[in-house]
């Protein structure tokens, strides 16, 4: 049976993350599942990348499906246009090899995380950004995010409470852009836990207001401790940006 990649971006404001779920259609994997099973005529399941939260929106999510049918690539990636909604774009749709799994084959992922620290109002951008207004010294964060890069354990920065899987991962790079009213974090890494490029957004705005120091980074770490992080930041200023294979 062929396979198939989609890449897709979404403005994840009015859904409930990217997984399925039993008590509502509003999901982007249900909403996909549902559409392309009506045009392929036939039951189809869709795997993603990663699970983005309700919230959080994709330039560059990469989903995998399988599926029998005559319609070539350019036909069903036609007929995602057409009927997904407007807030879902299908990007690109080709057939892939055999063993391609959107989740399984990843080796990368890249995050942005958007503050906005200004009093003007931003009227057309209120969806994509966290609206921050505390002072923060970010050569006291850029200190403390070179010391969350490498292989280390992250469980402190995951909101899951019990773990069936490692909870160690690679942060390749944390960038810290001071783009005047916009404060600008990129997050790059070999993947991530649940609620983690959040909770270690909330980790380095404490660290720029003072409540941590860049030094308690490895002590954080080590412990495994959830609640020696900062809080977990709202969804609204998060979007994966790309997925590497």
């Amino acid at each position: 049976m062929p396979n198939y990649r989609l890449t897709l971006c979404y403005d994840g404001t009015r859904w409930k993350g990217w997984q399925k779920q039993g008590n509502t259609d509003n999901t982007i994997q249900g909403k996909l599942e549902t559409l392309l099973s009506r045009l392929l005529d036939q039951p189809v399941e869709v795997a993603g990348s990663g699970r983005t939260d309700g919230g959080t929106h994709a330039r560059g999510q990469v989903a995998s499906f399988r599926a029998k049918t005559d319609w070539t690539p350019q036909e069903i990636l036609a007929g995602l246009r057409q009927y997904l909604p407007a807030d879902i774009g299908a990007i690109s749709l080709e057939e892939a090899p055999p063993r391609f799994h959107a989740r399984l084959s990843c080796v990368g992922k890249t995050y942005v995380y958007r503050i906005w620290r200004s009093e003007d109002p931003n009227v057309f951008e209120r969806n994509y950004l966290y609206f921050y207004r505390e002072p923060l010294d970010l050569d006291r964060m850029r200190r403390a995010a070179d010391r969350l890069v490498g292989r280390r354990d992250f469980r402190a920065f995951c909101s899951l409470k019990k773990f069936k899987k490692s909870t160690v991962r690679t942060l390749e790079s944390i960038n810290i852009e001071d783009l005047g009213p916009e404060l600008r974090l990129t997050f790059s890494g070999d993947g991530f836990l649940y609620h983690m490029v959040r909770i270690l957004v909330g980790t380095l705005l404490a660290v720029g207001r003072g409540e941590l120091e860049p030094e308690d980074m490895e002590a954080i770490l080590s412990s495994g401790d959830r609640t020696k992080a900062g809080e977990t930041v709202p969804a609204c200023g998060l979007c994966l940006e790309e997925v590497r294979y």
